[in-house]
């Protein structure tokens, strides 16, 4: 059977159709087919040898990656998430090729190309598995609409004018209520997305937890939670406060929250599995990704990792 590369891709950025010919023609040298589909494109084209051949196809939501080796993604966070909605229900592992900014969902650099290309063609690479969340909104007691995500489901404001009231609830018990710009429930692997943005710590990608992460919250209780991996989260949006809110599942499914709306967030059973190329540690990435200063670390002493000169 031949071997078969998923290729998502930035929808507008100049550099990607060179950057997809030259990816997919490496490729195609070793006998491996690339079939790309470009991120907010109703098209779906195949990859072969250098030639791209758009054909009909469903739109890029309804594309199955069910037999294919990797899911690969062109692009900044924003287009590996979209990565991650059609490689997670496929099981099929995502590769994250940053051409944004930060790109701390990324696992290569638009210049290491011919390493990539090695790596894939060698079977160079390991797989991670990384929590995701399942999130159910309901409102009148039954479910109206039901997501998940891999970074984080957020509840907003929908008026800048006005703040929300949250009512939060875990596992069963009320928490708090708070009037805020909203929360944020967030994995570890979000935690270096709106959650940091928002205040909330980071977390390393092994451990296992729930956060929650309270925007602009008129509270003296309105800290960052760490909570168990199992613990069940709920949002209210309080009835008699008359405004409406928004929630965001990694910033790219959406839905309304009018008063009463009750928001479930759980850790779900079903991971995004993210192929990594390299073995360093999670603290190198940040290092690198946030350029932070370590110009006088002198290395571990007396050979004990961990402790400092």
């Amino acid at each position: 059977m031949s071997r078969r590369i998923m290729l998502v891709t930035h929808p507008t950025r100049s550099d990607v159709p060179h950057l997809a010919s030259e990816f997919a023609e490496r490729l195609g040298q070793h006998g491996i087919e690339v079939e790309v589909v470009p991120e907010a494109d109703p098209t779906h084209q195949v990859v072969s040898d250098s030639e791209v051949v758009a054909l009909k196809s469903p739109v890029p939501g309804n594309v199955d990656a069910s037999g294919f080796e990797l899911v690969v993604v062109f692009g900044g966070d924003g287009t590996i998430l979209r990565g991650a909605e059609i490689a997670r229900p496929a099981g099929t592992p995502l590769l994250g090729v940053n051409l944004g900014r930060v790109g701390f969902l990324a696992e290569a650099e638009k210049d290491d190309i011919e390493v990539i290309v090695a790596r894939i063609v060698d079977r160079d690479y390991h797989v991670e598995s990384r929590m995701t969340l399942e999130v159910d909104v309901l409102h009148d007691g039954r479910v109206v609409c039901h997501n998940w995500a891999l970074n984080e489901a957020s509840v907003e404001k929908s008026a800048r004018e006005r703040m929300l009231e949250l009512a939060v609830e875990v596992d069963g018990r009320p928490l708090s209520t708070w009037g805020c710009d909203g929360v944020v429930m967030s994995t570890p692997t979000g935690s270096t997305a709106y959650a940091f943005s928002g205040g909330g710590p980071i977390v390393w990608p092994d451990v296992e937890a729930l956060l929650v992460v309270p925007i602009s919250a008129h509270a003296l209780f309105a800290r960052p939670l760490v909570l168990g991996p199992d613990a069940h989260l709920a949002v209210e949006v309080v009835p008699h406060s008359h405004v409406t809110g928004v929630m965001w599942c990694d910033g790219r499914r959406t839905v309304e929250l009018p008063p009463g709306a009750r928001i479930e967030v759980r850790r779900s059973t079903t991971p995004v599995l993210l192929a990594r190329l390299g073995t360093s540690p999670f603290t190198d990435r940040l290092v690198a990704k946030f350029a932070l200063p370590v110009s006088g670390w002198r290395g571990p002493a007396g050979g004990q990792p961990g402790v400092t000169a």
